[in-house]
């Protein structure tokens, strides 16, 4: 299944040395280990997983071969994003997306006896949120935990990876391979029975939701023979200081049999899980998944310009590449500029209606004073407050851009408050200033543009609402 390379140059090793600039190990295991890089043509961030295949049995082969072909079939944005996959006869490199906050696990145990639930509402529903794209496209992960999530912690994303158990499924039929880390593994697993793809996947999201909440694992022991029987038993305690909501949501993840636990729609909709009047939806501040369905046709041929003017192949040889879809350090270039692209495209728009958000609080503030001072808060002024009160940015924004014309972007954003999008504007402002500096240091080739002049104009802005109310006051 896995005697022919993915792609193969007996020179490869050499090329990599001038595509992507190896640094520090960030993670190891048997037969791999993972290395933060930087692609030197973008001066991006990414990891490189440096795979020796000479340590490899056929089972690990196979298991390497899944990994491969299931990330590269799953692709959204909250899994991992595989860029290049490079072959050759002793080492198979992954380069991978890079986040900045280590894994979930660590994250967890770092703060003792769990997240709020606030944050682990969060980052579950977009672990949930994967999985079940997942599971649409027939693929089951088979070894869901804490430590296979990758946290963006800038973003305020995690992202699912390792999918070396990985394997694609036909709904009906079950699957005989044993697999994953016991503490997160199905009783029917642990049997040795056959067992339903899917299922084994709601078990385990029910174990990381348990100890997102709790800093602990509802079933581990001290010897794994207690461990096991535990699972078996499912015996669990369930934490006193949990919510009824976030409990019955646990409870219908832990059931011993496997055809009454929750479907995955079921979890979507469940009322702990379910969006607050406050928080932000997933897809708002996930850049999407990149093709060139999400650029614009300018952005585009910007970026092939890019590409071509450094030297790294030739227009026609770029187009040639995405047309074909592969897994090269030519497709990886390109994406990595679409996401930059792209992360900047969403500053901008984010930008511009935080500015709307924050002129509508300033002239809602101001009259509500005039107001006051005029009526002393009689019934007419309270009237008045309750109008006031209903112009919301959702409103404005409607008025001025017309929901019909709204970019998909200004649909989201239109049913937020102002806080929330000024807060997100701040980070994600901080992240690519931070990136900038980072850019400006290297002498990258290709330097982000400033958001100043945005801060600018939002300030302009301002001034010009301000002069308009002065004159009709």
């Amino acid at each position: 299944m896995c005697d022919k390379p993915f792609f193969y140059n007996p020179d490869i090793d050499t090329k990599i040395a001038g595509l992507y600039d190896l640094q520090h190990t960030i993670g190891r295991g048997h037969y791999a280990v993972v290395k933060q890089a930087r692609h030197v043509f973008t001066g991006e961030k990414i990891a490189v997983k440096v795979i020796d295949k000479t340590k490899l049995d056929n089972v690990s082969r196979d298991h390497l071969f899944q990994e491969v072909v299931c990330m590269k079939l799953v692709q959204h944005p909250n899994v991992v994003r595989l860029y290049v996959v490079i072959d050759t006869p002793t080492k198979l490199y992954l380069v991978l997306e890079l986040g900045d906050g280590g894994d979930l696990y660590d994250y967890i145990t770092s703060h003792g006896d769990g997240l709020s639930e606030k944050v682990a509402k969060r980052y579950f529903r977009q672990i949930v949120t994967a999985i079940a794209y997942c599971h649409k496209l027939r693929v089951v992960h088979r070894d869901l935990k804490p430590e296979n999530v990758v946290l963006f912690e800038k973003l305020g994303l995690v992202k699912l990876t390792d999918f070396g158990f990985s394997n694609k499924f036909i709904p009906g039929t079950n699957l005989d391979t044993a697999c994953g880390s016991l503490a997160y593994s199905a009783p029917e697993i642990l049997l040795g029975d056959s067992y339903d793809a899917p299922k084994v996947d709601i078990w385990s999201l029910g174990v990381i939701l348990y100890m997102l909440v709790s800093g602990n694992l509802p079933f581990q022991e001290t010897n794994d023979s207690e461990t096991l029987t535990k699972i078996m038993d499912c015996d669990y305690s369930m934490p006193s200081h949990l919510s009824p909501d976030c409990k019955r949501l646990i409870s219908r993840l832990l059931i011993r049999d496997p055809q009454k636990r929750a479907h995955l729609d079921d979890i979507l909709q469940d009322d702990w899980l379910k969006l607050d009047d406050n928080d932000l939806p997933i897809e708002l501040f996930s850049v999407p998944l990149i093709s060139r369905e999400h650029l614009s046709f300018e952005d585009h041929m910007e970026i092939l310009s890019k590409m071509a003017e450094g030297q790294l192949a030739s227009v026609d040889e770029i187009q040639s590449t995405l047309d074909r879809n592969e897994y090269n350090h030519i497709a990886a270039t390109y994406y990595l500029l679409a996401e930059r692209k792209l992360k900047r495209n969403y500053i901008e728009e984010y930008k511009r209606l935080a500015s709307q958000s924050q002129l509508i609080e300033k002239r809602k503030q101001e009259q509500q004073k005039c107001i006051n001072c005029v009526f002393g808060l009689s019934e007419n002024a309270k009237q008045v407050q309750n109008v006031e009160n209903n112009i919301t940015p959702k409103s404005l924004v409607n008025s001025v851009m017309g929901s019909s014309t709204a970019t998909p972007t200004s649909r989201i954003l239109n049913s937020l408050g102002s806080s929330n999008v000024e807060d997100r504007v701040r980070r994600f402002s901080m992240i690519l200033e931070d990136e900038e500096e980072e850019e400006e240091s290297k002498g990258s080739p290709i330097a982000p543009t400033s958001f100043d002049r945005y801060i600018s104009g939002i300030n302009e802005s301002a001034k010009m609402v301000n002069d308009s109310d002065a004159l009709h006051r």
